[in-house]
């Protein structure tokens, strides 16, 4: 894997998104599941280690659910900084730029990566059994994560809720969900922990 290589990946991912946000949202997520086994099978970046490509048959993702797709206004906050070590790209700042508030589950977290390139950052950790324990990621625009749809609110649609790529590799350095971003109901929806991962 290299530059062009990750390039690559995100061109890509920020090609679903588009046609994600374009189609109604149960074919947006057939789309969106498609696209991503097809990342995480064959491309030079897929975080699915090399020698494991061969043997992956898919994602494990749950059934698209309506219940589980909210249109929320970004609701103040009070400002602040959190600095994630990752140890192969250093200190990442984000700036804490408001607050969703998801129908009886609670409030999350939204993050303003505060470096070159920018970007909503909102990642959500469960109690669910089966899903990735240092929480799972909402939207991340700077690598094309976006559901839109503007300025007047964020699409928050818990089906589309993914693992960080060290759920797959520890190669991988992710910021992990903080305090502010862990719900105490179980998520049902979007993508489980890959059951391989465990062994990680």
């Amino acid at each position: 894997m290299d530059a062009l290589d990750i390039l690559d990946w995100r061109r890509q991912v920020t090609a679903l998104y588009a046609a994600v946000r374009a189609a109604d949202p149960e074919e947006g997520h057939r789309l969106w599941r498609e696209g991503r086994d097809r990342l995480f099978a064959s491309h030079p970046a897929s975080p699915i280690p090399a020698e494991e490509r061969a043997g992956f048959t898919g994602l494990p993702v749950a059934d698209y659910d309506p219940s589980w797709r909210f249109e929320l206004p970004l609701l103040p906050a009070e400002p602040r900084l959190w600095e994630v070590e990752t140890g192969t790209d250093g200190v990442v700042p984000f700036q804490l730029v408001g607050r969703v508030e998801v129908p009886d589950a609670g409030p999350l977290d939204v993050w303003w990566l505060d470096s070159y390139g920018g970007g909503l950052f909102l990642p959500v950790g469960d109690p669910s059994l089966d899903t990735y324990g240092g929480g799972r990621y909402l939207l991340d625009t700077v690598k094309g994560a976006d559901l839109g749809p503007g300025r007047a609110a964020l699409l928050v649609d818990f089906n589309f809720a993914y693992n960080p790529s060290c759920a797959y590799d520890e190669a991988w350095a992710c910021p992990l969900a903080p305090p502010g971003n862990r719900l105490a109901v179980a998520v049902p929806v979007g993508e489980r922990y890959h059951p391989e991962a465990e062994s990680r």
